[in-house]
């Protein structure tokens, strides 16, 4: 059983995600943080790309005598939230253990080395892992429902990250803000994104229901929808 997958996104009028280049400039992030709470997640995901946003450390050693198994290590199991963070390859030296109070957990793959295991263990980090040399979504959402208890999960970006999990079948709701501000220009990041590799690939979205729609103050809307996987 997988947890309740909502997409949480806030975008310019020409679907764009990145407010710094939004004109005019606007409060994306408050009303993003507002309606985040009130969505009242276990956990929220995100990508490696976003997660190295908040990441404060430098990197750890190379080497280690340690000798680490490659199954899960929790540094908490009680928090009412958690950040997730997909990080196949362990590249992010974190230098905290949480993001906001909420204790982070880091999704690897068996390719990642013990000497960063290390490094996530002496900043009490948590970890899982989702594949061999690939991180298996199915999987992690599996792995945070059985092992967290995490019902309820906020899919928060990057764009790659969220592709993912749309072509998945993995995203029940989506829930987006649409800012009154427009982007437009090339080379900004999307709410939905994927590699080249994935560009032919199409979700297997067979139906989506609008839920509600709400005008919060400024003039920015906020659209939930119901989706229907095939």
């Amino acid at each position: 059983m997988k947890p309740h997958v909502i997409c949480h996104m806030a975008a310019s009028v020409d679907g764009r995600t990145l407010p710094s280049r939004w004109r005019p400039p606007g409060r994306a992030g408050d009303l993003f943080e507002r309606l985040h709470e009130q969505l009242e997640g276990d956990a929220w995901l995100i990508g490696r790309v976003t997660g190295q946003e908040f990441a404060k450390g430098t990197a750890y050693a190379s080497t280690t005598r340690e000798s680490l198994p490659r199954t899960a290590w929790f540094a908490r199991r009680d928090a009412k939230a958690y950040g997730v963070v997909l990080d196949a390859q362990g590249k992010i030296a974190w230098g905290r253990a949480d993001i906001g109070g909420d204790p982070i957990v880091v999704v690897l793959t068996e390719r990642v080395t013990d000497a960063h295991l290390a490094g996530l263990r002496g900043e009490g980090v948590s970890y899982i892992f989702a594949g061999a040399t690939e991180i298996d979504l199915a999987l992690t959402l599996e792995i945070l429902r059985r092992d967290l208890g995490v019902k309820r999960l906020l899919l928060e970006g990057g764009g790659g990250a969220n592709g993912a999990f749309l072509r998945a079948g993995l995203v029940d709701e989506i829930s987006l803000v649409i800012c009154p501000a427009i982007d437009g220009a090339k080379g900004a990041p999307s709410i939905f994104d994927s590699p080249e590799a994935d560009s032919g690939q199409r979700a297997p979205v067979t139906a989506m229901t609008l839920e509600s729609s709400t005008v919060l103050d400024g003039g920015a809307i906020w659209l939930r929808y119901r989706v229907q996987n095939g």
